[in-house]
């Protein structure tokens, strides 16, 4: 069942990122193919990981319910809602696996996800407080890292050092206390970011 989630994920992934670059086609495309995954999943038995979730059979219908909405959006061109009604799925597999005990690399992508999706939206930050999101984020990638996929994949390692990177050159602006170098390094963040999860997310 987590090996079939994994590969529906994927086509979820791919419509998140067509969804926030703007790709009508792409995502309508990622979220077919996800669709029919996860009804594929949601036809089956419940695993025994799930047994004892009350609310397995809610989730299911929930990100079912979600996906649909996305696609509606995009059918409309809202791109924009359908990227924020996609994002609602992730939150919903992931609380899902956390009440059965499990901790996948996609949890762990989606925790500092929404670590940095703070600092990216902070107005208000200075030197001292960008210290202190960037040993938070540095401490979320460190988790990624130490828990590559499987079966192992190279680019893991490169993608995963390029955001690791972003978060070093963040604690390093400053450190230096350097407005503009912590500006730059603040959006540097996502585009580092999005690679690793577009492919391992």
């Amino acid at each position: 069942f987590e090996a079939q989630m994994r590969n529906a994920y994927g086509d979820y992934r791919i419509a998140l990122f067509a969804t926030n670059s703007g790709d009508p086609s792409k995502a309508a495309a990622a979220l077919a193919k996800f669709d029919e995954a996860w009804s594929r999943l949601s036809a089956g038995p419940t695993p025994p990981q799930y047994e004892d979730d009350s609310r397995f059979a809610e989730t299911m219908k929930a990100v079912s319910d979600l996906s649909r909405k996305a696609r509606e959006e995009v059918g409309a061109g809202a791109l924009p809602k359908a990227h924020e009604t996609l994002e609602m799925v992730r939150d919903e597999i992931g609380d899902m696996h956390l009440r059965a005990g499990l901790y996948t690399i996609s949890d762990r992508m989606n925790a500092y996800h929404k670590q940095m999706e703070k600092v990216i939206g902070d107005k208000a930050i200075d030197a001292r407080r960008a210290g202190e999101n960037a040993a938070l984020l540095s401490f979320l990638i460190d988790d990624i890292v130490a828990h590559p996929p499987v079966p192992a994949d190279p680019a893991f390692q490169s993608l995963a050092a390029d955001a690791k990177a972003s978060v070093e050159k963040l604690a390093s602006a400053a450190a230096a206390g350097d407005m503009g170098a912590i500006k730059s390094a603040i959006a540097g963040l996502k585009p580092a970011y999005s690679k690793l999860f577009l492919k391992f997310g």
